[in-house]
């Protein structure tokens, strides 16, 4: 996504969200203010009665002042509930940068709580600076576990331990532009579902003219990887061995992918002439009205509104597509709150506390929607998307009563309820890899789609082979 994140697309888009003063609660990692502030979800939280001091990280910036405020208000309303923590907020813009969260953990630097990547896993556990927080999380200090998804809730956990908590997720689906889906005789609200209903709505919005194309895809910064690996996810089909050790996408699933994208680029000439995008030139095509649909996670929309004066009545969302229907799985990805191997059983569980305040409690924090309308927040996005039951349907419900955005537009993705698959391993190396392949696809008509595959399959056995 954004050139601002060197280890994850999904996180280059998150910091180019971060800059929308009105994105929500996001920043923060590695300078520290003197701003004190608390949360809390039980009177429990710390000891018996002792006090109990922790810092957490990714506090918003005074350059988001309505983030910001909403961060001090909930970290004050959780140290009244619980007098007896003192939370020390972190602020540093964006949330994490690579080098420098590398650095804390090799200095053993990090806070009490700390942010990362759902990618960042193996290193924090790599580096041992991970408390196993599995007997301090559970239904009393945590109501809503038993609806995370598990397939959320197993990302935090290595060898049976849970080391994170969950903060937002998301996955990726297809964003349409309903005006060009109307202008070109479409109807928005049936988004297409498979590659073929793509080409055959990309070739009638490429006939609009005017510099309009119908389909866009990244093939640079490491985005056109990314986008590889999220359109084998739609097949069904792993792009690294179960053991992580080998590459899986030369076959006919990864032939699958690229021959569908040269078809798109050269055969049905629904893609426009120029290529090489990286992340944030689709979302300018969109904004402007210059692209039918590409591939993104349901933010992407709150970007374009807030930077690029788009407005969300211009969009939909429908699930990513498959063979023969709605894909069988689709990358996902998202971040989370981890807890230093330092902190005394106290502070974690006043830790697991403020988390569990802040973005697992309905209402209060990131489900705070009747606060983020009132200050003109997005409301209405279907992220985070890492619960079930009954907390998904009272999230589902709150966010109709607050939605600042027409939700119906999104219906389709929902409803498809494609089943998400995390990020490979050492997934930014990857990547980097698959940008060529992805390149070489939609520039040159007379791309040999096998001998990329091949080429691109060695690089990656020996990316892996040296981790």
């Amino acid at each position: 996504m954004t050139s601002e994140r060197l280890t994850s697309p999904r996180t280059r888009r998150t910091a180019a969200l971060l800059l929308a003063a009105t994105v929500g609660l996001t920043a923060a990692a590695c300078g520290s203010s003197t701003k004190t502030a608390s949360n809390g979800g039980s009177a429990s939280a710390g000891s018996g009665g002792g006090k109990v001091t922790i810092s957490i990280d990714c506090e918003p910036p005074t350059s988001q002042p309505v983030p910001r405020q909403q961060w001090v208000d909930d970290i004050a309303a959780f140290e009244k509930q619980n007098p007896n923590v003192t939370v020390k907020s972190i602020d540093t813009f964006p949330c994490e940068t690579p080098a420098l969260f590398t650095a804390a953990l090799a200095g053993h630097t990090e806070p009490n709580v700390f942010y990362t990547y759902f990618t960042d896993k193996q290193q924090v556990l790599d580096s041992g600076q991970a408390a196993d927080i599995t007997q301090y999380v559970n239904t009393t200090s945590v109501p809503t576990l038993n609806d995370i998804l598990p397939s959320v809730l197993d990302g935090q956990k290595s060898d049976g331990k849970l080391y994170g908590i969950p903060r937002s997720n998301y996955s990726m689906g297809m964003i349409i532009n309903r005006n060009l889906f109307k202008q070109a005789g479409l109807n928005p609200d049936k988004p297409p579902t498979t590659w073929a209903e793509v080409a055959t709505d990309a070739a009638a919005i490429q006939k609009l003219g005017g510099g309009i194309s119908g389909y866009g895809d990244y093939s640079a910064g490491n985005n056109g990887g990314w986008h590889f690996v999220a359109e084998m996810d739609a097949l069904g089909a792993p792009v690294v061995s179960s053991d992580g050790k080998t590459a899986a996408f030369n076959n006919a699933q990864g032939l699958a992918v690229l021959q569908n994208l040269h078809d798109l680029r050269f055969k049905d000439s629904a893609m426009g002439t120029t290529q090489l995008f990286k992340w944030g030139d689709l979302q300018k095509q969109m904004a402007t009205g210059k692209l039918g649909m590409y591939i993104a996670a349901p933010d992407d929309i709150t970007y374009m509104v807030q930077q690029l004066n788009a407005k969300y009545s211009d969009y939909g969302m429908g699930p990513i597509p498959g063979t023969d229907g709605p894909a069988k799985g689709t990358l996902a990805g998202g971040d989370d709150y981890m807890f230093n191997v330092k902190d005394t059983p106290d502070q974690i569980k006043a830790g697991v506390a403020l988390v569990n305040f802040l973005k697992l409690t309905m209402g209060q924090g990131q489900f705070n929607y009747a606060r983020a309308k009132s200050t003109n927040q997005a409301v209405g996005l279907p992220e985070p998307e890492f619960y079930s039951g009954a907390s998904l349907q009272a999230d589902n419900t709150l966010k109709a009563a607050n939605a600042t955005m027409p939700v119906n537009n999104y219906a389709p993705f929902i409803q498809a309820a494609v089943p998400g698959d995390l990020e490979p391993g050492n997934a930014q190396d990857i990547y980097k890899v698959l940008d060529t392949a992805m390149a070489s696809t939609l520039t040159n008509t007379n791309a040999n789609l096998q001998q990329l595959l091949k080429t691109a399959e060695t690089q990656v056995n020996q990316v892996l082979a040296n981790k």
